[in-house]
């Protein structure tokens, strides 16, 4: 009878897991560390071309759209926002505020409107993650946030340099009013990390710095600062002209010895490395004869892959959970399987051991068996809003050179939709928000519903769910249109992936609610 109620409990846990990992996590889930972005430098890349990427781990806003070119009068104004990440709509004004009106240009490209903005109609595209840096730094007065000068950079820019020229520019001229941010920052030729900080609580200004990763290398940025010695002397790395006295200004340098950024605004959390989990698995990933070390202190700023880097492969790894690996959460939470005629007795991997077990079901665990399930920040994480993973071509045309491959929720599971530069527009679906309430026809649920389903029962579930998730990429990948593909192709081929795989996760989810409603 015991046995039965153990069994039980964590039946009814993990089916309360799955309602809670839609909406809530402890402090500890998080641990500071809420984004992550792959870079792939053009001749580091299996079909020479560029990519960016960013996973919005956290409850952001999950609506998309795109922004359309445009023309503006002279002495036009242009209003800098805080507060646009958690809205409802593209109409939603809750909680946001105006910050303040900087002179408009007379042309605007068109971009893809994610919470942070990703790409724009030129193949110019930023993926992003937080490192929060000194609180002492941060000034709520400043006018930009990252988003906003994300924003301005797409409708403004077409190159990498000329972005991060812009954004530093502008959040020293009218104050940067956030915390440590970084930006991946790619063009159809080149890739570059932007690193950004205040530079006091009523200070007007930024400090900040750009590397760029050598074409035949890769680099990651998973919420810890990565660049390293600041010297202006090389041609691949810029930085504002106050960055060391900001640093020695605030007490967090010296001024002995070489001036290393990431040592100066990097946060407690880290330990004093300048890299997490993540950052050591991708590299190692993609250099293993390096021999990193994960007690390392200081990691590469970038690396030169064993192997030419796929897109597949950079899908990949925004699904990876360290299975197999001494980091991975599932490996201890083991039951009893009795002996039959294809095995004998032995212990296996539980059915309901998944890598996105929540508080609640950790605790549980942790509790029947302690050490059970030590937490990990795995690449892929069940509180990821949106991610993109941006392919970027300079031998096509623009429009159909650079592709954002869009997923909503679970990097891990959720399929990646095609939105091209030249995509005009995206399904109604797209333009409602699914994080504050359920919406049965916006695009987060078309996925979400089958993706947390599948996770009572994942050990079971994993091979067929994975199937179609690659027969559903293979189908995208392979399918896309050639270079002198039409606005109009480019949007209905967009259309079209989203209603394959809405339609694939909709069986997915229905066969899911009979298999559970019958048993595990």
């Amino acid at each position: 009878m015991k046995r039965f109620f153990i069994v039980f409990g964590i039946v009814i846990c993990a089916v309360l897991d799955v309602r809670a990992s839609c909406f809530s996590y402890s402090p500890d889930d998080f641990d500071g560390a809420c984004c992550t972005s792959i870079m792939v430098g053009r001749k580091a890349s299996a079909d020479g071309s560029v990519m960016t990427s960013h996973t919005c781990d956290g409850r952001y806003r999950t609506w998309v759209r795109v922004e359309p070119a445009a023309k503006h009068p002279r002495g036009a104004k242009h209003a800098i926002l805080r507060g646009t990440m958690k809205t409802v709509s593209p109409d939603d004004t809750t909680g946001v505020r105006l910050m303040g009106e900087i002179p408009e240009t007379r042309h605007t490209f068109a971009y893809l409107n994610t919470a942070y903005p990703c790409m724009n109609e030129k193949q110019l595209a930023i993926g992003e993650t937080t490192f929060g840096g000194p609180d002492t730094l941060v000034n709520p007065a400043g006018w930009f946030t990252i988003e906003e000068l994300e924003r301005v950079a797409l409708q403004r820019c077409s190159s990498a340099r000329e972005a991060i020229r812009l954004m530093g520019s502008l959040a020293e001229k009218y104050g940067y009013g956030d915390g440590g941010e970084c930006l991946t920052v790619a063009d159809k030729n080149e890739v570059w990390q932007f690193e950004i900080v205040g530079v006091g609580k009523k200070k007007v200004g930024a400090a900040w710095a750009a590397r760029r990763i050598p074409d035949d290398h890769v680099a990651v940025s998973a919420n810890i600062p990565r660049i390293g010695r600041i010297d202006r002397s090389d041609p691949n790395l810029m930085a504002s002209a106050n960055v060391e006295q900001v640093a020695l200004d605030n007490g967090l340098w010296d001024g002995s010895g070489d001036f290393i950024f990431w040592k100066s605004f990097n946060t407690d959390y880290a330990r004093g490395k300048n890299f997490n989990d993540r950052e050591y698995f991708i590299l190692n990933y993609f250099a293993p004869s390096l021999g990193l070390s994960y007690d390392m202190d200081e990691l590469p700023f970038s690396v030169k892959p064993e192997k030419p880097v796929s897109l597949e492969d950079v899908m990949a790894l925004f699904r990876e959970t360290y299975e197999g690996t001494e980091f991975d959460m599932t490996r201890k939470v083991i039951m009893a399987r009795p002996a039959a005629k294809e095995h004998p007795a032995d212990t296996v991997v539980s059915p309901v051991a998944n890598p996105w077990l929540g508080t609640t079901m950790r605790n549980t665990l942790n509790t029947l068996a302690p050490g059970t399930v030590e937490f990990r920040r795995t690449i892929a994480v069940a509180w990821c809003s949106y991610s993109h993973v941006t392919q970027l071509r300079n031998w096509l045309p623009d429009a159909v050179g650079g592709v954002c491959w869009l997923s909503l929720d679970n990097p891990g599971q959720s399929p990646r939709i095609p939105v091209f530069c030249g995509t005009a527009s995206l399904p109604g679906v797209y333009l409602r928000c699914g994080q504050k309430e359920y919406i049965p026809d916006c695009a987060l649920w078309q996925f979400r519903r089958a993706n947390k389903l599948a996770t009572v029962a994942w050990q079971s579930t994993k091979e067929g769910f994975y199937k179609e998730l690659l027969d559903y990429e293979r189908a995208s990948i392979s399918g896309q249109p050639g270079g002198k593909a039409s606005e109009e192709m480019l949007t209905d081929y967009t259309a079209q992936m989203f209603q394959d795989a809405a339609a694939r996760w909709q069986k997915l989810e229905y066969g899911y609610w009979q298999r559970f409603g019958t048993g595990f």
